[in-house]
């Protein structure tokens, strides 16, 4: 015992020399505490003056910034031992409301740390212009805070919910109606029939997939958003992916699916060649039967894996994809194969495809 509490003391010598061997600027103080700021103020600024306390002349080689936000200024004239340098520090607040804290490092001629600095402060925000508040423009006056949402994936049986803010920044009176466009059957909205001038509302969307649907794999809803009798030139794009509800699985023998490759390369490929082939496998290293729930390919992209095939628990399933490259343009591409299983802990799997396709 006492061999290993020598051990962890000698160790503890050793970082703290190692430590003081790196520090060879020694700034005070070496953090900065701006406090409370204006962000309609714009930057503000701090020089932080530091001493070469090593025995040899030292050059401040790079200072990195933890973050964009925070610029540093230095000099690269050598500092000779026991003289002074200065880093200025310029910190700006626009839209990052809130507090912050910032760490810079100081490397010497020999890309090692001679120093670190910090600074920190709360960020007052500004008032936001209607503009920024709601980016989108839908035409006849009317702003969106968006224009997708994306539910990423939605189990069976629960509901996903989001809101996407409206304001009408005409001098009217607005009247609003939703029209689907492509509708999967799973998306329910709620919103403000009209709104008056200079007033702002909520579009409501509920996402939910009864398990009895059957419904799995990607649901893409498009609305458009009717003014006043027209139709708005952005419309409304919802996505989700719909899977089993982890609840609703048996814990004790579940399933669990690995795929042995999330990329596929098909390399270079002429435009006269056709259904160029690769495999993977998915293997179930579960206790339960696994199901293929889903399988989404691209335009030119091929899968033999199939939704409805089952895997037995310790089997593997070889599975190819089949490339077209006469059908996309020349040049890169790059495609995604989605694939929903019942395994409750990760349903969703994306598979990238890429080729160069050439002449």
């Amino acid at each position: 015992m006492s061999c290993v509490r020598n051990f962890v003391v000698s160790l503890l010598i050793f970082n703290v020399l190692n430590l003081c061997a790196q520090q060879r600027l020694a700034f005070e103080p070496a953090e900065w505490d701006f406090g409370t700021i204006d962000e309609a103020a714009g930057p503000v600024t701090h020089v932080f003056r530091g001493t070469n306390v090593s025995d040899r002349p030292l050059v401040i080689l790079n200072v990195v910034s933890s973050c964009g936000c925070t610029v540093p200024e230095f000099s690269r004239r050598p500092v000779l031992p026991g003289r002074s340098v200065e880093i200025r520090v310029t910190y700006d607040p626009m839209n990052r409301p809130g507090a912050f804290d910032k760490e810079l490092t100081v490397f010497d001629e020999e890309k090692r740390p001679a120093a670190r600095l910090g600074v920190r402060g709360q960020v007052t925000p500004r008032e936001r212009s209607i503009e920024e508040l709601y980016p989108v423009d839908a035409g006849a006056g009317v702003r969106l805070t968006q224009s997708f949402v994306n539910f990423s994936t939605v189990a069976h049986e629960r509901t996903a919910a989001a809101a996407v803010g409206v304001a009408n920044t005409s001098g009217r009176p607005l009247r609003f109606e939703l029209v689907p466009q492509t509708a999967s059957g799973f998306v329910r909205t709620e919103y403000p029939q009209t709104l008056a001038p200079g007033v702002a509302g909520e579009i409501r969307i509920e996402c939910r997939v009864p398990s009895e649907s059957g419904r799995y794999g990607t649901l893409r809803d498009v609305l458009t958003l009717r003014i006043e009798g027209a139709d708005s030139r952005v419309p409304l794009v919802t996505h989700a992916v719909a899977t089993d509800n982890p609840h609703l699985s048996n814990e004790i023998s579940a399933p669990k699916a690995v795929f042995d490759k999330y990329i596929i390369k098909f390399g270079s490929r002429k435009r006269s060649e056709r259904n160029v082939e690769s495999v993977f496998t998915v293997a179930n290293e579960g206790d339960g039967e696994l199901v293929i729930r889903s399988v989404e390919a691209p335009e030119g992209v091929g899968c033999t894996l199939r939704a409805g095939q089952r895997i037995a628990p310790g089997a593997v399933c070889a599975a190819a994809v089949t490339f077209d490259p006469s059908l996309p343009d020349y040049g890169p591409y790059a495609g995604q194969l989605l694939v929903v299983t019942n395994d409750a802990a990760r349903p969703v799997r994306r598979i990238r495809v890429t080729a160069i396709v050439e002449e």
